[in-house]
Order: C-alpha cells, then sequence, then structure tokens
C-alpha cells in the first residue's frame, strides 16, 4: 500500500487541521486551562465538540453507531492534535479504550458514551516509574460473583477525569481486565499535574469489588485485550508525535527567516540549514513508519505488532529531535514561558513516556528479532 494519503483522508486532514487550528490550538485552550488550575486539564465543551464532528466514532463500527474507518484516519486526527497541543481525552478514550472494547459486551455499555463525548476513559497500566505492562502485580481475587482489586497503579492519564477505567490486574487465572466505574467503593484518586499541564493520576485499590459484569473479554484472556489496546495507544501516540515534531520544525523555520544576528537572517547561515534539513527528513521517516503501522494495523497483518514498536521510537526520536533543536535555535528565549516552543517540548516528554519509550520499544523490538 502506498504510502500517502487517498482523497478522502485528505478532506479528513484539512478539516480535522481546520478543526483544531480554531477550536483547540495554543494558547487558546491549553495556556487557558492550565493557567485556570482545572481539575480536569481539558475542556469538556472541546470534547462534546470533538464528537460533534464525528472524531470519536472513527474505530467504532457503523453497527454501533460509530464511522467505521481506521488507524489511518484516527492518526490524521492525532497528528493535527499535536500540531496544535489541543488538550483533549481522544488518545485514550476514543482509541485505545474502544479498541480494547471492541468484540465485548461492554462496547453496549460505554460506547454511546464516548460517541456523544460525555465520557472519558482511562487505561491503568504501569504501577512503576516506567512503560512495563509484563510487570503487573495488581491482584483481582474473586469474591462472590466478582472480583475484589488490591494494588496500585500510576500515570493513569485522564485518571483524574475518567467515568471508567480500564484496569489490568493478575487472577489465578492469568491477566485480566476489568471497566472500573469512578464512583466504584474503596477507589482512591489523586490527580497529579504532568509535565506537559495535563492531568494524570495515581490510583489506589483497596478492596474494589466488581462484578462479573466488569471483565473485558474473558477472565485469563486480557493479554489479547491489552495487546490490542496497547497497538492502538502506541501508534496513536507515535502520529501525535509526528504533530508535535512538525510544528515545532515549523515554528522553528519561521524563526530562523525573522530572527537577525550580525546584520543577517540565522536562517542565512549554513550551520542552521543543515540542522533543519536534518531535522525534516528525520520528521519525514517518522511520518511514513507511523502511516505504514497504522495501515498493517487496518489490515489486520502479522507484521503489525513490529512495525507499531518502529513507528513509537522512531516518532518519539524525532520529535525529541525537534523539540530540542526548536528550543536551541530560539536561543535563551526558547526557554521562556512567553514562547510556545517550551510547550511542545514538555508535550513531546509525556508522549514519548506514554505506552514505552523508545529505549523500550528498541528492546522490544530486539527481543521480537531474537536478540
Amino acid at each position: 500500500m502506498p504510502l500517502y494519503l487517498n482523497d478522502d483522508q485528505n478532506m479528513l486532514r484539512d478539516t480535522a487541521r481546520d478543526f483544531m487550528a480554531a477550536e483547540g490550538a495554543i494558547p487558546k485552550e491549553l495556556r487557558h486551562w492550565r493557567d485556570k488550575g482545572c481539575g480536569d486539564g481539558f475542556g469538556h465543551a472541546l470534547w462534546k465538540q470533538f464528537a460533534e464532528m464525528g472524531f470519536t466514532g472513527i474505530l467504532i463500527d457503523e453497527a454501533d453507531g460509530g464511522l467505521g474507518l481506521g488507524h489511518v484516519e484516527v492518526g490524521i486526527v492525532l497528528e493535527e492534535i499535536g500540531r496544535n497541543l489541543t488538550p483533549s481525552p481522544f488518545l485514550v478514550s476514543a482509541v485505545a479504550f474502544v479498541e480494547a472494547l471492541k468484540g465485548t459486551a461492554l462496547r453496549e455499555r460505554w460506547y454511546p458514551g464516548i460517541l456523544s463525548g460525555d465520557t472519558v476513559a482511562a487505561l491503568a497500566i504501569d504501577e512503576g516509574a516506567k512503560h512495563r505492562p509484563e510487570a503487573i502485580t495488581m491482584r483481582a481475587e474473586r469474591s462472590g460473583n466478582g472480583f475484589k482489586l488490591s494494588g496500585r497503579k500510576q500515570f493513569v492519564v485522564q485518571g483524574a477525569s475518567a467515568d471508567v477505567t480500564l484496569v489490568a490486574a493478575r487472577t489465578d487465572d492469568g491477566l485480566t481486565l476489568f471497566a472500573v466505574e469512578k464512583d466504584a467503593r474503596g477507589l482512591e484518586v489523586e490527580g497529579v499535574r504532568l509535565a506537559d499541564a495535563s492531568i494524570g493520576a495515581r490510583l489506589t485499590f483497596g478492596d474494589v469489588e466488581v462484578d462479573a459484569d466488569a471483565v473485558v473479554g474473558e477472565v485469563g484472556g486480557g493479554e489479547k485485550v491489552l495487546a490490542r489496546a496497547l497497538r492502538a495507544g502506541r501508534t496513536g501516540a507515535a502520529a501525535e508525535l509526528v504533530g508535535v515534531g512538525s510544528a515545532s520544525m515549523d515554528m522553528t523555520v519561521d524563526y530562523l527567516k525573522q530572527r537577525k544576528q550580525f546584520g543577517r537572517l540565522i536562517g542565512e547561515f549554513q550551520a542552521l540549514q543543515f540542522r533543519a534539513a536534518h531535522l525534516y527528513s528525520e520528521l519525514e521517516i517518522a511520518r511514513a513508519a507511523t502511516l505504514k503501522a497504522q495501515q498493517l494495523l487496518d489490515e489486520g497483518s502479522d507484521e503489525a505488532e513490529t512495525m507499531v514498536s518502529v513507528a513509537k521510537a522512531k516518532a518519539g526520536r524525532a520529535a525529541q529531535l525537534a523539540v530540542q533543536e526548536g528550543v536551541q535555535m530560539h536561543g535563551g528565549i526558547g526557554m521562556t514561558d512567553e514562547y510556545d516552543i517550551g510547550l511542545y517540548m514538555k508535550r513531546d516528554r509525556v508522549l514519548n513516556e506514554l505506552f514505552g519509550d523508545p529505549a523500550f520499544h528498541a528492546d522490544r523490538l530486539a527481543r521480537m528479532k531474537g536478540y
């Protein structure tokens, strides 16, 4: 499949670009909610507009009221979210969570709220300082006709705002995923402001009781469900990172065309031109890798798993290069809050860690290839 968008996908890109630039662009949204000290970190009215535009239903099948599109289309929206630093729960709620519920009875419970923009979802996977899904130790013991959850989770993006949280825990039968509602007794939520001003959470489960209907898929079958959610989340995060990096590069190139030193535009200096050209090449490679991962996911290819990690690692490296070069080429003002380039650096840091940083995915690729 060619690594470019078709006519319909280009129309979606134009629509998403215009919408994000008008409704969700910095500093209008991000700075507003950050400076207001909002406990959610995003505006629910904008989330409702996402639903009205049909964005929240991109991955939901037509039979369930969605658009029945794929990961390529989701990536188009996410790249524009990254380009504008639009604060929203789209990546976790409308991508990873939706993908986890596909083929399960719980989709009937939660898809309508996602489609209408009334529901926010979160994923509670990580328990340590880094993304290590294989190291999950949280326990779920059988209790009556359900389970009792005990343990802690952290780096739960949108966890303080979530109506429902997808929780990964160990049972006697193996890893199992549960959909835990926000008012569950024994659930303690501590909101934490992340580096990019978004809100994450630390969750403590003190014998939280859920019934058997809360199980996503089958008891002991959580590995498959979690893998599906992580593939979607990682590819989506890669697309958003490409947007973050692209906007950082555009902002920096514009600055090089305006700033003068020694009577000349600094963009005329050959050393800076070389660095800008290198950055452009890295971002284009990252965009191609991400698009390929999206296409393979939509095809259901066996090669998708490998390409997802390639995309997440490459997009993470390229975006990191873009924001670092951007801050440096802006000079001292790049470190001030007045200039937006620093906001992109902060978003890059959070997205790089979310669902595994480049080092995690490089190691994962090596293991998959037998090294």
